[in-house]
């Protein structure tokens, strides 16, 4: 096989195993990976406004705003006005999401970092480079994307389970 084809085999095999993790994800807390993200940044920092939490998991506040609304629906977080300053409004993780986020898997992106993190800083120079390499190559060095392993739209308005055809069953045909 040319180096080519062993290239685009490891790029199928990461966008796979990302989209994997992200429905095993999905059936184990109901929550899409940004929302698990955004969840899990409230945790560890607090209340924060709209605008501090887009800034802190690098996205749009657009964005951020659509993925709390979700999240209020299920109940999982709540607006309420700032103590301190009342033209604040502070996104809050309910005492219910905090309950779900116990006994939530670890994030692909966790395991990524944890890992990467490990790794001597040549061999992560290297890395970055030969992806910014890739990115060029596909093209996608322009695109706007946030830290985070996930294949679908950042705002989806639904948590759908894949058509039969489309899970893995684990049965992989090489042609």
């Amino acid at each position: 096989m040319e180096k080519s084809q062993d290239a685009l085999v490891l790029l199928r095999q990461i966008i796979r195993a990302t989209d994997l993790h992200d429905k095993h994800l999905s059936r184990m807390t109901g929550l899409t990976m940004p929302q698990l993200m955004t969840m899990q940044t409230l945790r560890i920092n607090g209340p924060l406004t709209i605008g501090m939490l887009a800034k802190e998991m690098n996205l749009a506040q657009a964005t951020v705003t659509s993925i709390l609304d979700r999240l209020e629906r299920k109940k999982l977080v709540r607006r309420e006005r700032s103590n301190t300053d009342k033209r604040k409004v502070l996104a809050c993780p309910t005492e219910e999401g905090l309950e779900l986020l116990k006994s939530a898997p670890a994030t692909l992106q966790d395991t990524f970092i944890r890992q990467f993190e490990d790794m001597p800083d040549w061999e992560q120079s290297m890395i970055v480079a030969a992806l910014e390499h890739v990115s060029h190559i596909l093209g996608a060095h322009h695109l706007d994307a946030a830290p985070m392993l996930d294949i679908g739209a950042l705002d989806r308005t639904t948590e759908t389970r894949p058509p039969e055809y489309l899970r893995d069953t684990g049965d992989h045909h090489k042609n």
